[in-house]
């Protein structure tokens, strides 16, 4: 099982928490075209290394946080609360 470390409460077990995506979408404007309110509806990025996301501490304290985690090895790289910028991070697929 995978652990992941909470900003509020710690390091806590992966059932503890719900993914909720990728996280540093930008939402546009209303005067967005279809095709771009498609792309961001629908497309969101699936690499093969460092992937930001967005995490609920569904049983715990209930906020959300962000991770910089890698996707091939689960290291995690970086947790830093919303609202925080997104941390310069680097790591290559294994």
């Amino acid at each position: 099982m995978m652990q992941l470390p909470c900003p509020y409460c710690g390091v806590r077990d992966e059932d503890e928490f719900r993914f909720g995506g990728q996280s540093h979408i930008t939402r546009p404007d209303l005067n967005c075209s279809d095709a771009e309110w498609a792309d961001y509806l629908f497309c969101r990025d699936n690499p093969q290394g460092v992937h930001f996301e967005r995490w609920l501490h569904a049983f715990g304290c209930g906020r959300w946080f962000n991770l910089a985690r890698h996707t091939v090895t689960h290291e995690i790289l970086a947790c830093y609360r919303m609202g925080e910028p997104k941390p310069n991070v680097t790591g290559d697929a294994a």
